[in-house]
Parts: structure tokens; C-alpha cells; sequence
């Protein structure tokens, strides 16, 4: 029976992740913050990346679905024995590298040195590694985008954009990211390289969210603003505490297309998503 590490395994992509390895047979080691009760096959160990549990001395492939610097981190000093890596990081690596916000620039930098990181690691170990880098995440209700809007505008009863948010976005569904993880893992092709794992529709922002309000139970009126209208109920939300994170960079971003090449990881390991077809229990915050 094969074994496998899993970071983050109760997170929104660990999850289904833990689904397909619980399927093919695999045992799995997963860690997580909080105390968690084992199933068959399935043995959770409290801890993080910044007070690890004892672990096994060897596994045969290590699943990253977390923070990928701090993983890459403790992966290089690490003395576990594994041959195969699969990590995710995000698009926000290219998307958010010229931002004009500094905390943004930041986390594309921090993503960006993960990357190198584990890749200089594995490499001496002569481990293979891929790294996934997702579009917009959505489909389990953790989201910090969709599920927030969805949530922010159930509770306005509508939700404002600014006119001309129509950049190009690619939202891909968790499942389809579990389906990446596990299909790049058998994969010769994949390792040591990097891949965008888009969502399989290409659409506007305006659409995208137009789609989401839509889906909801009752649905929600998308109201599309004049900029400096928009601008200051945005500040007048961000007053209230509604919009937090949502700083001019971002809206900036609603009418840049951030849009990635799917072919690489259809070539090297079917990569085949879904196209964006939410539904109202895809916003809705699990119980954890």
C-alpha cells in the first residue's frame, strides 16, 4: 500500500484530495492545527509547518495544498524520505507581481521564492517535484473571493460593480485541483516543472459574478455602478467593515484579463476542468 504526507488535507483542496487517495488505495498521513479523529487508512497528526508532529521516516509522495514558502521551507531542511512532491501555489505569482500594492507585490514574491525553493531542494534529493499554480479557487465555500462576494450580497440584497469589469477570469472548481494533484502524481511528464491549472471556461469578471449572484437562493441583483460612485460605496463599505481586502489594486485588476494556458497540463497529465457552473452550496461555509 503506497503512502502519502498531506499539508493541508482539511482544507478546501485537501479534501477532495484525500477523497481520490482514500479511493486508489493509498494511506495517508495528513497534519493539521486541530485534533481530528482517524478513519481507515486516513491518520490525522496535529501540528503545522511551524510545530511539526513526529512523522514517518518515509512516504511516497508528499502533497503540498498550503502555504508553499513555508513548505518549501521545511521540506529543504526535512529528513524525510520521499520520492515524489506535488505542491500548489497560484497564479498570483505572475498576476499580482507588478501590483500596486505593496502587501500584494509581496505575496507574488513570497510565491515566486517557494517555487525556487522546493524546486532547489528536490533536485539534490533527486525527488521529483511539480508545482500547480490555480486561478481563482472556488467550490467548497472557503474562497476569498466568490464565496465572500456571494456572502457580502445576501446580506446587501445586491452587489455593485464598477462599469467595465470585464477582464478575463478562469475560475476553477476544487475538485477539478484534487484531480490535478492526483493525475500529476503518475506523471513523468510533470516532474520538475510548473503548471497554470485554469478553470475550463474563459468569461468576464462582470460575468462571472453575474453568474454567481444568479445561483444564489433567492438570487441577487448585480448593480453596475459609474466609477466614482463605485468608489465611494466601496469606501463607505470598507468604513463599515464590509469590504475588507478589497483595495484599489484589486479593483484595478477587474478590468485586466488574467487569463493562463490550460494545453501544458492537458498534455502532460489530462487536465481536463469543468466549466463554471456554480450553484448556491458551493458559497455556503462548511462546518469544520
Amino acid at each position: 500500500m503506497k503512502h502519502a504526507l498531506v499539508f493541508g488535507g482539511s482544507g478546501q483542496i485537501g479534501v477532495p484530495l484525500l477523497q481520490r487517495l482514500y479511493h486508489a488505495g493509498w494511506r495517508v498521513s495528513a497534519v493539521s492545527r486541530k485534533q481530528r479523529h482517524d478513519h481507515p487508512g486516513l491518520e490525522w497528526l496535529q501540528g503545522d509547518l511551524d510545530d511539526m508532529p513526529a512523522l514517518p521516516a518515509r512516504v511516497d509522495a508528499i502533497f503540498s495544498c498550503g502555504p508553499l514558502l513555508k513548505f518549501a521551507r521545511w521540506y529543504e531542511q526535512s529528513g524525510i524520505e520521499a520520492t515524489r512532491v506535488v505542491a500548489f501555489g497560484s497564479t498570483s505569482a505572475q498576476t499580482k507581481r507588478g501590483s500596486a500594492d505593496a502587501e500584494e507585490r509581496r505575496v507574488a514574491a513570497e510565491l515566486r521564492e517557494g517555487e525556487q525553493a522546493l524546486f532547489a531542494a528536490a533536485q539534490p534529493r533527486s525527488d521529483a517535484a511539480t508545482i500547480l499554480r490555480p486561478t481563482l479557487i472556488y467550490g467548497a465555500g472557503r474562497d476569498a473571493t466568490l464565496t465572500r462576494i456571494a456572502q457580502l450580497a445576501k446580506r446587501l440584497k445586491y452587489f455593485p460593480l464598477p462599469r467595465g469589469a470585464d477582464g478575463l477570469r478562469q475560475p476553477v472548481h476544487v475538485e477539478d485541483l484534487a484531480d490535478a494533484a492526483f493525475a500529476a502524481l503518475g506523471a513523468p511528464a510533470s516532474f520538475g516543472n510548473t503548471y497554470a491549472v485554469p478553470g475550463g471556461e474563459t468569461l468576464s469578471y462582470r460575468d462571472m459574478v453575474e453568474r454567481t449572484l444568479a445561483c444564489l437562493r433567492p438570487p441577487v441583483r448585480l448593480i453596475e455602478l459609474p466609477s466614482p460612485l463605485f468608489n465611494l460605496a466601496l469606501l463607505a463599505a470598507q468604513a463599515a467593515g464590509r469590504a475588507t481586502g478589497l483595495g484599489e489594486a484589486a479593483v484595478r485588476r477587474m478590468r485586466n484579463d488574467m487569463t493562463f494556458d490550460a494545453g501544458p497540463a492537458q498534455r502532460d497529465f489530462g487536465y481536463a476542468p469543468r466549466s463554471f457552473q456554480p450553484s448556491a452550496e458551493m458559497f455556503e461555509t462548511p462546518r469544520d
